[in-house]
């Protein structure tokens, strides 16, 4: 897998120039990406349980696609020995685990030939430090595989954006036009700039999550596309309950929308694990942020009532795939979920 990759950006070609575009998560996958959790300020004394909740994640998704876990030097030996023989350990430099934000988002172009475009990172607005060596990772992991490298200047994470794979990419306000991350930049020069780096032909705007301050409303744990014309949008139960108000105006934000291809958006609710006791100021209770695998789907559980409620309606999206659920009570404590921390390589 070791290879060098050669980096583009405008005036040369764009990947949607070049007629590369990101696929859908539901799409064959190569690999599934992680990197082994190592920064102190986020885990402190629950380092080691968090460690072996990335390695069930991990675990459940090797059932279905291989998974390449990237691990400082200094923790590759304890990565190995906690993974097993089944999952890769690459050893790279990291300061945090959250490769979906960090890593490359991939594209493909009509021959099946893959590329990585790695958007500008600066740690959810400058929140954590350092950070030099995450905003590296695309880069590295382009290197690693050996595929053109796009970079865009767009600061923004992956976990940011739901694709269709079909033209249609979702994102929110609360996020993307955040001052810590692109001043300046208007909803229309960043819709330029994810439609030439991620080949997309529209973009729909959900207002996110002002209250949500670790990632200011990743759209990932508030809606995502299961398939085309399809969002998976998270709602309360009560709807007298904290941040309630936010789930429904981001569902009312979908009214009447279409796609790329001009298909009315359809919704599937699941409810918020909203009985799941906050372990700390950043817990993530989203059932939205799982991560679709090949033939499978790796859900998140809390050991809640809501649990089952919530594989139901996994189950009844997803008839033709293995919906299995992680508990996730000692990854969540670090503001993510199971897809904050995963990052899918299409098949090339």
């Amino acid at each position: 897998m070791d290879g060098t990759s050669t980096s583009f950006r405008q005036p040369n070609a764009s990947p949607a120039d070049l007629g590369f575009h990101m696929p859908a998560e539901w799409q064959r996958h190569e690999r599934c990406w992680m990197a082994w959790p190592c920064r102190a300020e986020v885990w402190g004394d629950r380092l080691e349980k968090t460690r072996r909740g990335y390695a069930a994640v991990a675990a459940a998704i090797a059932l279905f696609e291989p998974v390449t876990m990237l691990a400082r030097p200094q923790d590759a030996a304890e990565a190995s020995a906690l993974l097993g023989p089944g999952i890769d350990v690459v050893e790279m430099p990291l300061d945090d685990s959250w490769t979906r934000d960090t890593g490359p988002c991939f594209v493909i172009d009509a021959d099946g030939n893959l590329a990585a475009v790695g958007l500008t990172f600066n740690a959810w607005g400058g929140k954590y430090h350092p950070y030099d060596k995450d905003a590296l990772m695309a880069r590295r992991i382009a290197e690693h595989i050996g595929v053109p490298r796009f970079a865009s200047q767009l600061t923004a994470e992956g976990g940011g954006l739901s694709v269709d794979g079909e033209g249609t990419l979702i994102t929110t306000e609360s996020c993307f036009l955040n001052e810590n991350r692109n001043p300046g930049w208007s909803k229309t020069d960043v819709e330029a700039e994810l439609m030439q780096m991620l080949g997309v032909k529209k973009v729909i705007w959900l207002p996110g999550n002002v209250e949500e301050t670790e990632t200011d409303g990743h759209v990932d744990g508030i809606a995502v596309f299961v398939r085309p014309g399809v969002v998976l949008i998270e709602r309360s139960p009560d709807p007298a309950a904290p941040g309630a108000d936010i789930m429904e105006e981001n569902a009312r934000a979908l009214d009447g929308v279409t796609d790329a291809r001009g298909r009315p958006i359809e919704l599937a609710f699941i409810e918020e694990a909203h009985s799941a006791e906050p372990d700390g100021s950043r817990f993530c209770r989203s059932y939205v942020n799982s991560y679709i695998a090949n033939g499978g789907v790796v859900i998140p559980s809390y050991g809640i009532p809501e649990d089952e409620r919530a594989r139901g309606v996994y189950e009844a999206l997803f008839p033709d795939r293995k919906v299995v659920s992680v508990p996730v009570g000692d990854i969540a404590i670090g503001g993510g979920g199971i897809h904050c921390i995963t990052q899918q390589q299409p098949a090339a």
